[in-house]
């Protein structure tokens, strides 16, 4: 796999260089909540810059249908890219048409522009490769003859998509740094990691989870479940769960799980429940099988936290993802802020999984630097340690 520092090497003063990177950052209207994707996007970014570099960058915003929508315009991602590099950063106002090709031409050595979302264009995510590489040809174009292409978007390289894959198929390929980095680290986790092997999950659904679950299993020593997936445990294991999250059709599912798990598997012996979904609830906490009729858990406990951050603190490795409870509201924060908190008082090679999981290391106010690695996609990493084929990263390496 090529790499940036082989691109740079190569030489790229008044190159155009085409990267792929991920800002697929959340928004309140126009206002960025969370900047930790362009954030990470800058040192790519940036070194190719100070090199001389013209730098077209690609990246997509939330789900469009295929075609122009002003909610997920790239202009507020823009502006902040532009702040944090200390430079203006131009935005075309379409995907390969004459916007882009103006801003694209307009650009001076080590200048930036951004294209506009590249998903405001069917083709980028279309089933058909042809239409894929019909964009990823205009992609190429913009840069020309002597361009090259940077994958630097982790949290898209499970995608099979113009901007991803098949733009590496038309340019010389490299590997950018976030890429690389977070390649290397999940190796990490899929080889010999250090000993215990901890690996704690939450969110919503156990559905999402469950070929990693069936993955990591065989490999971990402890696998800790916290968030809306641990009520279809528990009533896979015949408790009652009020009105909490439960995903019906995947008990028998979770009853296998549990068998099979030799004891691995870790449920919260309480739970923080309330009354209704909101900040202003009325709660109690109550045993994890005492959860009562018209009341929904909405985080782990404070028992299950000590427990779980005992475990945590004592592993070699821990792989987190996914939070323990409703962690954007206050009163049902706790559970993971704690197993967090934990995460940072051990010793461990500790690892976060991207999404909600790294946006609650920034809400609740951890230290970033307490943890190994913070993953920017949480998708991706899930299909790695699933083991399957990253698309985008296979295509580096072909």
């Amino acid at each position: 796999m090529k790499t940036l520092d082989d691109l740079i090497a190569e030489g790229v003063q008044g190159r155009r260089v085409f990267v792929r990177s991920d800002l697929n950052v959340p928004l309140d209207g126009d206002k960025i909540t969370d900047d930790g994707r362009v954030q990470a996007s800058l040192p790519t970014i940036s070194k190719l810059a100070e090199a001389g570099a013209k730098v077209v960058v690609a990246a997509h915003l939330g789900r469009p249908k295929g075609s122009p929508d002003p909610k997920f315009s790239l202009a507020p991602v823009a502006t902040r890219l532009g702040e944090l590099l200390g430079k203006p950063v131009a935005l075309a106002t379409d995907v390969v048409g004459e916007s882009a090709k103006s801003t694209v031409d307009g650009l001076a050595d080590g200048g930036v522009a951004l294209l506009e979302n590249v998903r405001f264009d069917a083709r980028e995510s279309s089933k058909d490769a042809a239409e894929r590489g019909a964009l990823a040809d205009e992609f190429a174009a913009l840069v020309g003859t002597d361009g090259a292409f940077v994958s630097d978007g982790f949290g898209v390289v499970h995608r099979k998509q113009a901007s991803v894959y098949d733009i590496a198929t038309k340019l010389p390929a490299y590997a950018g740094g976030l890429v690389l980095a977070e390649v290397e680290v999940l190796r990490q986790l899929a080889g010999e990691p250090k000993r215990p092997y901890v690996v704690a999950l939450g969110g919503s659904k156990v559905s999402d989870k469950l070929a990693v679950i069936e993955s990591l299993l065989p490999k971990v020593d402890t696998l800790l479940v916290g968030g809306g997936m641990c009520f279809t445990f528990l009533a896979a294991q015949g408790h009652g769960i009020g009105d909490s999250l439960l995903e019906a059709e995947m008990v028998d599912t979770c009853k296998k799980l549990l068998a099979d798990a030799d004891g691995k598997i870790v449920l919260p012996t309480d739970i923080v429940i309330a009354d209704d979904f909101s900040a202003e609830a009325n709660t109690e906490t109550v045993p994890a099988t005492e959860i009562r009729d018209g009341w929904k858990g909405l985080d782990i406990g404070p028992d299950s936290v000590a427990a779980y951050g005992k475990v945590l603190r004592d592993a070699g490795t821990v792989f987190w993802n996914g939070p323990m409870g409703v962690f954007e509201l206050a009163p049902f924060a706790a559970g993971t802020r704690g197993v967090a908190q934990a995460i940072v008082d051990g010793d461990s090679f500790s690892v976060v999984g991207g999404g909600d999981s790294a946006a609650a290391v920034r809400l609740l106010g951890l230290p970033e630097d307490g943890f190994s690695h913070i993953s920017t996609g949480g998708g991706a990493s899930l299909e790695y340690l699933e083991g399957k084929e990253l698309p985008g990263v296979a295509v580096l390496e072909a």
